[in-house]
């Protein structure tokens, strides 16, 4: 395809690990794959790649309500598992893990013991419809996602802000087909969306007193089996966009150009993503549909790292974005 623009650098992702067998369901039923893949077996379904302060890589696993922790050479360790579903995982600044979870809200691990408790089960006594990612501003502040079954035939996903210490909830925006992945720009006067089933990122401008205003397209994309999933920003205020059901990785420049594009070598469900590595350079992808996490390292010449801002080294701010 010929762009008025230079073509996106094509990169091939490698794989960093993947879930060892031990800890593989191959032979157990989940209410969760019922639902959404009419009852095949699956043996895990992986998401939400965030980094700790050491450089150990946290995820989870939806059908079985787990988290993973892969060491800075690969090695993964079952952390915690209980009822639920989550399927996104943060850090706040503080050390502490919060989940997004389909079927509990916004809960928090404790990684030391793995316990997983309630943080937020729901809006003024009103259940959420199944929370599915979550972003930490610099101040603190959680935006997460209210997916649940939304989308084009029902288009009333919600977008969160929750005040953890002050227990302050507003919702942004409730007019949404499949809200999933956020982030914030390096400014956090914009917060970018992923909106799922109309195969799309939305770009949500925040006024100064925190509403959204003059919402509007940011990137349309097309085919595939599902669409953009996680985002991540890059040091330049570019957004990183997973393109599950492609097997696709973008990233665009603060203006929406694609500069360089990540291909799986595995399987075609590129879900979500997290930097990492040397000069945050090196792009965390979880591949649900074999268990896998990749990692794409981008050439110094491109100029493509991690916003530090939200480096797992990034301190007073948020772990990991």
């Amino acid at each position: 395809m010929t762009y008025p623009f230079p073509d996106p650098v094509v990169i091939d992702a490698e794989v960093f690990t993947e879930l060892p067998e031990a800890l593989r369901r191959r032979t157990t039923k989940s209410y969760w794959a019922e639902r959404n893949r009419r009852g095949a077996v699956v043996d895990s379904f992986l998401e939400g790649p965030s980094f700790d302060r050491d450089g150990n890589l946290y995820f989870v696993d939806i059908p079985f309500g787990r988290v993973f922790r892969a060491s800075p050479t690969g090695e993964v360790v079952q952390i915690a598992e209980y009822d639920g579903q989550p399927n996104g995982l943060k850090i706040h600044r503080d050390g502490r893990v919060f989940l997004a979870d389909f079927q509990n809200g916004i809960m928090l691990l404790d990684t030391a013991t793995g316990a997983v408790s309630p943080a937020l089960r729901d809006a003024e006594s009103e259940g959420f419809k199944g929370c599915n990612d979550l972003h930490f501003g610099r101040d603190g502040r959680l935006y997460f996602t209210d997916q649940g079954q939304t989308g084009l035939q029902d288009p009333m996903g919600r977008v969160y802000r929750w005040t953890p210490e002050t227990g302050e909830l507003a919702c942004l925006i409730d007019k949404v087909p499949s809200p999933n992945g956020l982030v914030l720009d390096l400014a956090e006067h914009v917060l970018y969306l992923a909106v799922t089933r109309a195969n799309a990122v939305w770009r949500l401008p925040l006024s100064p007193s925190g509403r959204v205003v003059k919402a509007g397209l940011f990137l349309q994309f097309s085919g595939g089996r599902a669409g953009p999933d996680g985002l991540a920003l890059t040091s330049a205020g570019g957004v990183v966009v997973c393109q599950t059901g492609m097997g696709l990785v973008w990233v665009h420049d603060a203006l929406g150009r694609p500069i360089a594009v990540v291909r799986s070598p595995r399987g075609l469900g590129t879900t979500n993503c997290a930097f990492g590595g040397q000069d945050n350079r090196t792009l965390y992808i979880t591949e649900s549909d074999s268990g896998s996490i990749l990692a794409a390292e981008f050439p110094p010449e491109l100029g493509i790292a991690g916003n530090t801002m939200y480096s797992r080294h990034g301190d007073p701010g948020p772990i990991s974005a």
